[in-house]
């Protein structure tokens, strides 16, 4: 049946919300084809499709890394899945109450962020969230050049792995680096609905493969080996607690990309409740369940070859057989894609195609997200499980953590999840505050990023930061920094629009009728 618009915008009886005239309201420099609301006819994901997208997206070397880097720092396994399994519930609170934008108006996150932060000032959000994207592009990219490296060198031998080493590795390797880059770039240069199809089999395929390797290590080792019942180097004492709560946030950080971004995938969503039970479904369950995979996998190793092998690469290296070498290997390059086209250039290309809506799209935000990917120098990330956790994962945690405690407070408690779509593309309308930007979102992101990050500290020889702080009164608050940045942002914001209101923050009126 026809349903009847309301000014610019036509309500759906579900909720939903789309544009009565789509061509005059985007006809702005602050949009384009890319950035503009999904048409109702196109928003077709369903349950299915949001829990494979998340299944997709947790089981990747990262998130089995995740476990082998507590383990390293002295937790045992049974610590490891409490601190991912308790990151993971906490982290997808926030990823859900932003999640609620994209599938209400169809629009992606930097569009959305123009509530909070101005039509201006949302690029601050933006970028943030693109340049970590980046770091996270060229880190996954790393990896599945590392696995291609590796299986082209047990099929063609030593000539391939034992190749002149140029800046510290062989020039195969590079290449391989190479390939896989352009892998991504192809299929990201497909849209949004290639992969959605990708994820729709790659998913189901990558878990199933992980399962049939744990019952194979299982039994080649007559049982799990010893790791299973080692007990925790750091106890459950004092020392614990001091590691427990930077881990929690280097774990919530993990994640905490896409608790901001995850409208760029619920903007397709066909209704409120099936993106909801995707997400539930598909992320605490995989990433627990993955994780755990990851440990009972590496405690047969530890039988198997007499010490744990931690990176599954390595440990698809050790096998005798060319072709179970390769499939293993294949499904790593296959669980790196994944992850890496959803979680890590679908955000920066929207974002950095909110810089210049008219002349950077999609395809051009994905081809500076490869770029600047490899700048970044990923390899180095990688290098250290101290400076993986601590420093690259707690210290983007805690800016990300201010940026949804910004665009939380204003979409739920501020406007009461009401806003003008048309307007969120015009200058000199509702959003434009002073010239662009909301100068209550920029306070509360910089006191909040301050207070999270400001005091920000390594151990000697573990990162960058001094050990003392960067600010050392603030050194306390490095430990808790994502709960830091959401918590102080989310109430200075709320109290900011609450002292110092103005027409722009008046919580969103009915559409006219």
């Amino acid at each position: 049946m026809d349903i009847p618009a309301q000014g610019e915008e036509i309500h759906l009886p579900d909720g939903r919300v789309t544009l009565a005239d789509p061509e005059r309201a985007l006809d702005s420099r602050y949009a384009n084809g890319d950035l503009a609301p999904v048409p109702l006819e196109r928003r077709t994901w369903n349950t299915y499709n949001y829990a494979a997208l998340w299944i997709g997206m947790s089981h990747n070397i990262p998130s089995y890394l995740l476990a082998s880097g507590l383990i390293a720092v002295g937790f045992n396994w049974v610590q490891a899945i409490i601190l991912i399994a308790l990151a993971n519930l906490i982290v997808l609170v926030p990823l859900l109450l932003n999640s609620h934008a994209g599938t209400k108006y169809g629009i992606p996150f930097p569009v959305f962020a123009r509530a909070a932060f101005g039509l201006r000032g949302a690029n601050l959000a933006a970028l943030l969230r693109a340049v970590i994207a980046c770091g996270w592009f060229g880190i996954q990219t790393w990896i599945g050049g590392e696995a291609i490296y590796t299986l082209l060198g047990a099929i063609i031998g030593h000539s391939w792995t034992g190749a002149t080493v140029i800046a510290s590795y062989p020039w195969t390797q590079w290449l391989s680096f190479a390939i896989f880059w352009v892998l991504e770039m192809v299929i990201i240069m497909r849209g949004m609905e290639t992969l959605r199809r990708f994820e729709n089999w790659a998913a189901p395929f990558v878990l199933v493969v992980a399962v049939i390797l744990l019952i194979y290590m299982v039994i080649k080792a007559h049982g799990l080996g010893d790791v299973i019942s080692q007990p925790s180097k750091v106890g459950w004492g004092a020392h614990f607690w001091s590691l427990f709560f930077p881990s929690l946030m280097g774990m919530i950080a993990f994640w905490s990309t896409l608790s901001l971004n995850m409208p760029d995938f619920t903007r397709f969503g066909r209704s409120q409740r099936e993106q909801v039970r995707g997400q539930i479904l598909g992320l605490p369950t995989t990433m627990t369940f993955f994780a755990l995979l990851a440990v009972f996998i590496t405690a047969a190793s530890q039988k198997i070859y007499g010490a744990p092998v931690w990176d599954p690469i390595q440990l698809s290296s050790k096998f005798h057989s060319p072709v179970v070498i390769a499939f293993a290997l294949f499904t790593v390059v296959v669980a790196t894609l994944s992850v890496n086209v959803a979680a890590n250039t679908v955000a920066p290309s929207y974002d950095f195609s909110n810089l210049r809506p008219r002349l950077i799209s999609f395809r051009t935000g994905s081809l500076i997200t490869g770029v600047i990917g490899v700048l970044i120098q990923p390899w180095r990330l990688l290098s250290n499980p101290h400076v993986y956790i601590y420093v690259w994962l707690g210290f983007y945690g805690g800016l990300l953590g201010a940026v949804a405690g910004v665009l939380i407070a204003d979409y739920w408690w501020v406007r009461r999840t009401e806003l003008r779509l048309a307007q969120l593309y015009q200058p000199r309308r509702s959003y434009w505050y002073d010239r662009g930007w909301n100068w209550r979102a920029v306070v509360a992101l910089v006191v909040g990023a301050l207070l999270a990050v400001g005091g920000a500290y390594s151990t000697p020889g573990n990162g960058p930061f001094p050990s003392n702080g960067l600010i050392a009164p603030l050194k306390p608050l490095y430990d808790y920094s994502w709960i830091v940045g959401f918590a102080v942002a989310l109430l200075l914001y709320a109290t900011l629009a609450t002292l110092s209101p103005q027409r722009q923050l008046a919580r969103a009126a009915a559409p006219a009728s």
